[in-house]
């Protein structure tokens, strides 16, 4: 792929609407000091995924917004497109023949990624870019004094070099991603294990209160039925009670009634005797 077009507008020192094509061949600008240059090749690094307010030269990510002059006011957003041509495409291919990556930054709302149109994450923005082995961060971004850091780089940051250079930044990205994913996946695991802990322990306590619930139901059941036992008992005393003092009520009415009496007082001598 090769860069095509960046367009800025109200990033930093552009106040309106500007496109810089990128031709074939060497493109570049020519213009004095404090002009805006660099603010061209912190606008592409800024579109590319920089996260960092302090390698744009600012204290936070809202200073690349255009801050107003005294014949122009500020405004409220900034954002940045770099369309890319895509040399990979063929006939067979779904890919489209140009990329188009913006990133736009409004005030109290933060940075959104877009890619041919559509949202995107920061990071998806970032493995494209890792992909075609650059980035904002990559070695081919060279700005004032970094060729004086890269010839005494360290060895770590020169594999970084030859890595790019032979295309694979793409693959440690995803590695990146993919070692992350790990990560959060054995984190994930390690929750699920102290769960599954807690929820053992807690079934042991509740199958032991479940046994002593059953004990409790089945003594209380056998408590009922006796109880139900004695006061059946007791209502069969009550109303044997009850005839005998019937009979013993009938037998003083039969004796009141003047009829019977020296049977009845019989049968009381002979129960007496007996």
């Amino acid at each position: 792929m090769k860069f095509k077009q960046i367009d800025i507008n109200c990033f930093k020192s552009f106040p309106e609407f500007t496109s810089f094509p990128i031709d074939n061949g060497l493109t570049g600008i020519v213009g004095p000091n404090g002009c805006g240059k660099s603010n061209v090749v912190e606008a592409l690094k800024w579109v590319m995924g920089e996260t960092s307010a302090k390698s744009l030269r600012g204290t936070g990510m809202e200073d690349v917004i255009f801050n107003g002059t005294s014949d122009r006011p500020s405004k409220n957003f900034c954002e940045v497109t770099l369309k890319l041509e895509n040399d990979n495409k063929n006939k067979l291919s779904k890919d489209p023949e140009e990329i188009e990556v913006k990133r736009k930054l409004e005030k109290d709302k933060g940075s959104k990624y877009f890619l041919n149109g559509r949202e995107v994450r920061a990071k998806d923005i970032h493995i494209l870019f890792a992909d075609l082995s650059t980035g904002p961060h990559s070695p081919s971004m060279v700005s004032q004094g970094r060729i004086g850091n890269l010839i005494t780089a360290k060895p770590t940051d020169r594999r970084a070099i030859l890595e790019e250079a032979a295309g694979i930044g793409g693959l440690h990205a995803r590695r990146h991603e993919a070692e992350l994913r790990l990560s959060a996946a054995e984190n994930n695991l390690n929750k699920a294990d102290d769960i599954m802990k807690q929820t053992e322990n807690q079934l042991k306590n509740l199958q032991k209160q479940a046994a002593e619930a059953s004990k409790y139901k089945l003594i209380s059941e056998d408590i009922k039925r006796k109880d139900a036992g004695l006061i059946y008992l007791s209502f069969l005393k009550i109303e044997k009670e009850i005839q005998q003092n019937k009979d013993a009520l009938n037998e003083i009415e039969y004796c009141n009634s003047g009829s019977g009496c020296f049977g009845h007082y019989f049968r009381v001598i002979i129960k007496k005797i007996s």
